[in-house]
């Protein structure tokens, strides 16, 4: 019987995610900001970069650069799955009828999750093609996708993007307002990387791991010095954000709404 209820409680959380109007306008912002981007970072790049900057550059990672803003966006969904209940009331509603608080928080996980997977994948696949075709249009090197690595890199990317939102989504829960969690989300993915020479040595680490910072290198197809691991670099984040996700769980349960 809890298999079941917890059943209804992922279809009642698909319900509600799908008949958001906030969810579709993200959504369709995702897109067409990310194929946007990448066509007017891609149209021109033959004439922008010189030929000996052309042979030693990372098709595949430039086509997804997008991820920079996507990864914001996404985040923006995450965060919504739940302060949007808190903003309307409609969280009282929920744990009446899922009394149960962590089976409850854990439908919209499961729900949000698979629905950053497939936008997540949808985009990197989307921009990685769109960015090497106008690559191939102009002459200049791009990347297959049966190439070394690339496959690999959109892959990753795609789940990149999925672990933002899942992030987001324990923000949105230890936070409870859209706007304390959105600026949180900024300041891990963009303030933290952009000020990382700032911090103490022992935090130092940490970054190898972090979103904008160690977990981008699964993006690119040409090794970094720096992160000759990428999948364990984006594993390492995966692992914050279950820590981050864990923590909401705990403060869920103890609240009173």
């Amino acid at each position: 019987m809890s298999l079941v209820r917890f059943g209804h409680a992922v279809h009642a959380e698909w319900v509600k995610l799908r008949s958001l109007r906030s969810t579709w306008y993200t959504l369709v912002c995702l897109v067409a900001v990310g194929l946007g981007m990448t066509a007017l970072a891609m149209g021109r790049a033959g004439e922008q970069y010189t030929a000996a900057e052309q042979a030693s550059w990372d098709p595949t990672q430039r086509s997804l650069t997008v991820y920079l803003v996507a990864q914001l966006i996404i985040g923006v969904l995450g965060v919504l799955v739940v302060t949007s209940e808190y903003a309307t009331g409609l969280l009282r509603t929920s744990l009446a009828v899922t009394p149960r608080r962590n089976r409850l928080l854990a439908a919209k996980v499961l729900v949000a999750t698979a629905v950053a997977v497939v936008a997540g994948q949808t985009l990197m696949f989307a921009t990685f093609l769109l960015g090497q075709a106008l690559l191939a249009a102009q002459g200049v090197p791009h990347a297959e996708l049966g190439g070394p690595g690339v496959l690999s890199a959109v892959v990753g990317g795609g789940l990149y993007l999925a672990a933002i939102a899942v992030l987001a989504i324990g923000l949105g829960t230890i936070l409870r307002a859209t706007a304390g969690a959105i600026t949180a989300l900024v300041g891990i993915v963009f303030l933290v990387p952009a000020f990382a020479g700032l911090f103490p040595a022992w935090f130092q680490g940490l970054l190898d791991f972090w979103p904008s910072q160690g977990a981008a290198a699964v993006f690119a197809t040409v090794a970094d010095p720096a992160y000759p691991h990428p999948w364990l670099n984006l594993g390492g984040m995966c692992v914050g954000v279950a820590a981050v996700l864990a923590v909401a769980f705990v403060v869920f349960q103890r609240r009173d709404v």
